[in-house]
């Protein structure tokens, strides 16, 4: 079965997670993605060993996920040889897509005006780090632009340090952005056979991530751009609460009707008959005690108890899981979330991160796990560009290519 994006062919040349990341996504549903590398050591993201100081096992998940359903071509940008096959490539090929900086882009001939004058009909995407107007030459990583987006500011109880989101998720999420940017321009390019250039942002890609939050901050409400406590919240019925076992997390409109409901599921009956709880106003006037008094009555039952009782009546509520919770839910697995594939670092089925989205004709698969550095580099030279194996090896005793 054909991917939804067979035929089309992306120049990969990003390195570490977000550039990755988004062209994974392309070589997922089908793109031929052929990661660009410098044939001393590649994409820097080979040699992670640990991430925060913690070992990442015996196979570099970090690299080998990313980069799964690639093909490797290691190419030396600083020999006329080396820069000539790229410019081969990029007129045989759809999509050019980097993480690295402009200025070094164009030393190597890689910029926007180079490439389209190869290849008007070229997607030319940059993965940036603020966008392309505006200061450009601060550091960009996941934490420190989130740091000024207004997201850390919001998390943590009152007082309390602002909490990072962590798990590279403006990472992750601009890359899908930026998958989805290409998408988008492969779509106008078949109606206007013209290329064009995209860009996306960490900086961007974190706003996005605070969107509901911004929305109404931008509308005037700058209550939701403060920490707020968990004992002092506009609905207490709304609000993360500790079971007997573990933490969950209710979500009950502040009505009378549901309040009556949740109330008589309680041993407590003198809590239902409360008049600082027996209105919605009242309710909001009096939240610390409310909590306060549902952290005690919820803390009798397990979780999952809770969620037998509540659940019946309408009421949203999950347990708070962990990763070594989600790895067992059969759910995760049905879907394609989470999925095996075969790993030659240590010869067996590994779990990896599975496809977030499903199409029904033509789903996305994991044919294999990131390639080996410059592993198809000769057979891109003498199958796709049509080099003679004699040029091949003047180009290797160039240094040209690996």
């Amino acid at each position: 079965m054909n991917g939804a994006l067979d035929g089309v062919r992306v120049i990969d040349f990003t390195v570490w997670f977000m550039g990755p990341v988004g062209s994974q996504h392309l070589a997922d549903f089908g793109a031929d993605v052929i990661k660009l590398e410098r044939p001393q050591g590649g994409d820097p993201a080979r040699g992670v060993i640990s991430v925060k100081s913690m070992p990442m096992g015996d196979w570099n998940q970090y690299f080998l996920v990313i980069n799964r359903n690639k093909r490797s071509m290691a190419v030396d940008l600083k020999k006329p040889g080396g820069q000539a096959v790229v410019h081969r490539l990029v007129a045989e090929s759809d999509v050019f897509v980097s993480n690295l900086g402009r200025d070094a882009l164009r030393s190597w001939g890689l910029d926007y005006e180079t490439l389209h004058a190869i290849n008007p009909r070229l997607v030319y995407a940059h993965n940036s780090g603020y966008g392309h107007f505006g200061d450009m030459t601060k550091p960009s990583f996941d934490m420190t632009v989130q740091a000024l987006t207004g997201i850390m500011a919001r998390l943590s109880e009152p007082g309390e340090p602002p909490v990072y989101i962590g798990m590279g998720s403006g990472d992750a999420f601009g890359g899908l952005l930026s998958a989805f940017g290409i998408v988008v321009a492969l779509q106008h390019r078949r109606l206007t056979s013209a290329g064009q250039f995209i860009d996306t942002s960490l900086y961007g890609a974190q706003l996005f991530l605070a969107a509901p939050a911004l929305q109404a901050y931008l509308a005037g409400d700058e209550q939701v751009a403060r920490q707020h406590a968990r004992r002092d919240v506009a609905n207490p019925l709304w609000n993360v609460y500790r079971a007997r076992d573990t933490w969950l997390f209710l979500c009950a409109d502040n009505t009378d009707r549901a309040w009556r409901a949740l109330a008589a599921t309680f041993d407590d009956a003198m809590l239902a008959a409360d008049d600082r709880f027996a209105t919605a106003t009242a309710r909001i006037t009096n939240a610390p005690a409310l909590v306060d008094a549902l952290d005690a009555v919820i803390a009798t039952r397990a979780a999952d108890e809770w969620v037998a009782v509540w659940q019946p009546l309408g009421f949203p509520v999950s347990p708070i899981r962990t990763f070594a919770d989600l790895v067992v839910d059969p759910q995760a697995w049905q879907n394609d979330y989470l999925m095996r594939a075969w790993c030659e670092q240590v010869h067996e089925d590994v779990s990896i991160r599975g496809l977030p989205v499903g199409l029904s004709e033509t789903p996305g698969t994991v044919a294999g796990l990131g390639p080996e550095l410059g592993e198809q580099t000769e057979t891109i030279l003498t199958e796709l560009l049509g080099y003679s194996w004699e040029h091949v090896a003047e180009l290797k005793a160039e240094g040209a290519i690996l």
